[in-house]
């Protein structure tokens, strides 16, 4: 039976499991504005933020495209329709349909396709700096809902703050080759198109300033502000990008041709040859919550032990079109994007492989089996031989033992850490320094471990097992349902304060040194003598250092030709 259960209440579960005490946050204050936009009259809510409650704007549910039903199923947005009247915007609208991550349970809408603005004043001296968030989840997951991506910290900032829903999974990505049916895929990223346009050409209206625009996001959401950089669908409409743990240069943002569309018709009932037109005609028949129940299952255990962790994510689109957003993989775009000409911040967190422990837990397999560690590229282009002397490089630098047979579950996850996240990163970072030498590339690495408060670890892992995983430093950009306030003399508050500050002056200026910081100092990227990067280490103190995964990094780098890179 298909049942909608709400992000909240099984976050409220999983707070209950690691002993968070739920509290309400929707604070409001009753009263309502009316602003107008390109496509008509929209009506917000006046809140409060969680510390001290500050007043913001709040609103939600805005339609930035058509809804993408009927003929517009796995097809590329279309502008939205305008409304007459005006629309209440006061609370926020269903998330993108998917499969939910605790509990399995469909949940959401195939109508998605809206944002929410957030805004401190909507009089200024000037107008304000905009930030727009890209959530992350692989592509499969992921809601702009104040249930996870709750603005109060940034609204205690001169900010606008804009989060958007795209399409997920089969229903945003799926690909098809045949040029006829206008399916090349890739869907859920024109999504991210379409909203920019409408930011764009709509944020005037919310005190916002179209011509100070940075794009954020968090794992895909990182992966997906990168493409939206090298994307010539979004040249000149946003000015400065944060990517938080994540780059179009990880193999998970590039999807492999295994069939996939024919396959989830398979998996659904389909009998038919594999036809584009068939399986279109078929799957256009099934209903949106039955695909999103079924489009994670078409992939093999093999193929997951493979690291080819979800079927349905950006492809290289097999034609080009008037929408297209990656005719070529992502690497061959990089030394021409017009994102070479923005500020980035660049990042991870110190641990990130913890995401992936219940993964490991229920899988003993992983840790036996080196080969499959190897990248997916460096694979394919290696005989045997040359992919025995690669596992060998493996284990002597994190086992320091070539023969060893099997790893243990902290090595692995520490070796995850740099193949699916660090290294990356790092071949990011020589892009940039190659095609972008003269523009501000600042490099961070998070490394604030608290015991309660890294809400991702404690939500995979528990209260034993210590680090800062993927999606730990988002504790410290966002309210949510399972956060609690800190006291002001808490760590865990300075370093919501310092992060929020960071952020937010490099949204205003293109700089992220702040009063938050004191003496500390974060200096843009260079190479040192010795050839390691610089990053900024975020922790209980703030320093510029090496960068501590260098030296595994470096190892990777030799299982490429240096023009393999990048």
């Amino acid at each position: 039976m298909e049942v909608q259960v709400g992000w909240s209440k099984l976050l409220k579960m999983g707070a209950q499991l690691v002993g968070h005490k739920f509290q309400q946050y929707r604070l409001s204050t009753g009263h309502t504005v009316i602003l107008d936009t390109n496509y008509g009259r929209v009506q917000g809510l006046q809140r409060k933020t969680v510390y001290d409650e500050e007043l913001y704007f709040a609103f939600e549910g805005i339609p930035y495209a058509k809804p993408p039903v009927g003929d517009l199923r796995f097809r590329a947005p279309q502008p939205p329709e305008p409304w007459q009247g005006v629309l209440n915007c006061t609370t926020s609208r269903s998330k993108p349909l998917q499969r939910h991550m605790l509990s399995g349970i469909v949940e959401g809408s195939e109508d998605c396709l809206h944002l929410n603005v957030y805004v401190k004043t909507l009089k200024s001296e000037k107008p304000l700096p905009v930030i727009v968030w890209i959530y992350g989840g692989g592509f499969q997951k992921g809601e702009a809902s104040r249930d996870i991506y709750s603005p109060d910290y940034f609204m205690k900032e001169p900010v606008v703050f804009v989060s958007i829903n795209y399409r997920l999974g089969a229903l945003g990505f799926l690909s098809l080759k045949d040029p006829k049916l206008d399916v090349p895929g890739n869907a859920g990223l024109k999504d991210q198109v379409m909203a920019l346009r409408w930011i764009s050409q709509n944020i005037a209206h919310f005190n916002g300033d179209p011509n100070n625009i940075t794009l954020m996001g968090e794992s895909a959401g990182s992966a997906s502000v990168h493409v939206m950089m090298t994307t010539e669908q979004t040249r000149g409409l946003f000015h400065k990008a944060i990517l938080q743990s994540g780059c179009a240069l990880s193999e998970w943002v590039e999807s492999p041709d295994h069939n996939w569309a024919f396959r989830l018709a398979q998996k659904m009932g389909y009998k038919g040859e594999e036809t584009d037109a068939d399986v279109l005609t078929f799957l256009s028949k099934i209903s949106g919550r039955k695909i999103a129940n079924s489009d994670q299952d078409v992939i093999t255990t093999d193929e997951i032990r493979s690291f080819l962790l979800f079927a349905f994510g950006p492809v290289v689109e097999p034609y080009e079109s008037d929408h297209c957003v990656v005719p070529k993989r992502h690497k061959e775009l990089l030394s021409e994007a017009w994102g070479n000409d923005l500020p980035i911040i660049l990042g991870g967190n110190s641990f990130e492989g913890l995401f992936a422990y219940q993964l490991l837990r229920g899988d003993p397999w992983v840790m036996k089996n080196f080969h499959n560690i190897l990248p997916r590229d460096v694979s394919e282009a290696s005989n045997q031989d040359e992919q025995d002397l690669l596992v060998r490089r493996i284990k002597k630098h994190y086992l320091n033992n070539e023969v060893q047979e099997s790893m243990d579950i902290f090595q692995a996850l520490n070796i995850f850490s740099h193949r699916q996240v660090w290294h990356d990163v790092h071949r990011f970072v020589r892009a940039r320094q190659t095609y972008a030498p003269t523009t501000p590339t600042y490099l961070y690495r998070f490394d604030f471990d608290s015991p309660h408060f890294n809400q991702f670890r404690r939500l995979v892992c528990g209260d034993r097992i210590r680090g800062v995983a993927h999606g730990d430093d988002l504790s410290y950009l966002f309210y949510n349902v399972i956060a609690t306030k800190q006291k002001k003399s808490s760590m865990e508050y300075q370093t919501i304060k310092r992060m929020v500050g960071m952020w937010t002056s490099f949204a205003s200026s293109g700089n992220p040194n702040c009063p938050e910081l004191g003496t500390a100092k974060w200096d843009p990227i260079r190479v040192m003598e010795n050839d390691v990067e610089q990053c900024f280490n975020i922790s209980h103190e703030l320093e510029m250092r090496e960068l501590p995964e260098a030296d595994s990094l470096a190892v990777w780098d030799t299982f490429y030709f240096k023009e393999n890179l990048f």
